[in-house]
């Protein structure tokens, strides 16, 4: 028994284990509907009870009792219900929707899931597998996707899920409010190797986490090395402000609103840099000619992750910059 205990306790599953910000608003939410379905449950049980006695057979009431109805009690016992659910929703609806609104200070983990493993980089350069370590009190925001399967990053005790799906990029963020070691699960089954697909999450003092950061063997950051790949793809043969070929700049390219020849308008981020490097003739920015060439099967997501971290490098669009960036 006491195994069971230490296994629910280790993977977050207690009340008491929430060590992240959303994790008591979470529980909050969770214990609001299961209180409210059991007191509509047991209402239910109580009614049904109530009236196979009051209404049984032989017991002296006539159709015209049985039959009687009041038109508030109808209104009220439907009305009161919607609204209390239409509030569980909003409510729901507002927690979900900051969940997927990183604070503009969160330290950007990028992260690549895979059978069977988590594969994990720092802006630093720094890697991880099957690890993140993760300063107390600091957003994190996780970029994430998958190379092969479906995935499912779940940490229990930071109440926190997301699905990492080949093809796209999916984001998670959140702030740890514990300090020690939480475990991290693949909630999506993904292969023979599904239930080995573990990590863990390592909160530590901030000062003890930068520590642990600069001590990783030297090596370009993640934005540098983008560089690197924009240089030998030959992308700054074409997106170099220097460049005498007619193509879109890409500094401050993340964030700003695109229009592209269609009419439709876009606001760049990372799946659109992903659209533009695999399939580069899905959006085409107005203006533009739709010539430049597929880079698929020439890079690797880390590839890719470190090319965006590179133009994320490039800093944020001017207020009110209209331009495009894309060809």
């Amino acid at each position: 028994m006491s195994g069971i205990v230490d296994l629910a306790s280790d993977a977050g599953l207690s009340w008491l284990g929430g060590a992240s910000s959303v994790a008591p608003r979470y529980d909050l939410l969770f214990a609001a509907m299961v209180l409210l379905c059991g007191t509509v449950a047991l209402g239910v049980l109580v009614a049904i009870v109530a009236f196979s006695i009051r209404y049984r057979a032989g017991a002296g009431r006539g159709d015209a009792a049985a039959g009687r109805r009041t038109r508030a009690i109808e209104i009220a016992w439907t009305v009161t219900p919607l609204v209390i659910f239409i509030g569980l929703f909003v409510w729901a609806a507002h927690d979900f929707v900051a969940l997927y609104r990183p604070p503009a200070d969160a330290l950007p983990v990028y992260v690549v899931a895979k059978q069977w493993m988590w594969k994990l980089q720092h802006r630093n350069g720094r890697r991880e597998i099957n690890e993140l370590h993760v300063p107390l009190g600091q957003p994190v925001r996780l970029l994430m996707t998958s190379q092969d399967a479906i995935h499912s990053f779940f940490v229990p005790a930071f109440r926190l899920k997301q699905d990492v799906v080949p093809g796209r990029y999916t984001g998670l963020w959140f702030t740890a409010t514990k300090l020690g070691e939480f475990r991290l699960f693949c909630a999506e089954y993904c292969g023979t190797e599904h239930s080995q697909m573990l990590g863990r999450i390592v909160v530590l003092p901030p000062a003890e986490y930068a520590r642990w950061l600069g001590s990783g063997s030297e090596q370009p950051s993640l934005a540098q090395y983008g560089f690197a790949r924009f240089r030998a793809l030959g992308c700054s043969g074409c997106h170099d402000p220097a460049s005498t070929v007619h193509a879109p700049s890409l500094e401050g390219l993340l964030g700003r609103t695109v229009h592209l020849q269609d009419g439709r308008t876009l606001v760049a981020d990372e799946n659109y840099v992903r659209d533009s490097i695999l399939v580069p003739g899905k959006d085409v920015v107005a203006g533009f000619a739709p010539v430049m060439p597929s880079f698929a099967g020439q890079v690797s997501e880390e590839d890719i992750q470190a090319l965006v971290a590179y133009l994320r490098s490039t800093g944020a669009p001017a207020p009110g910059d209209p331009q495009g960036a894309r060809r």
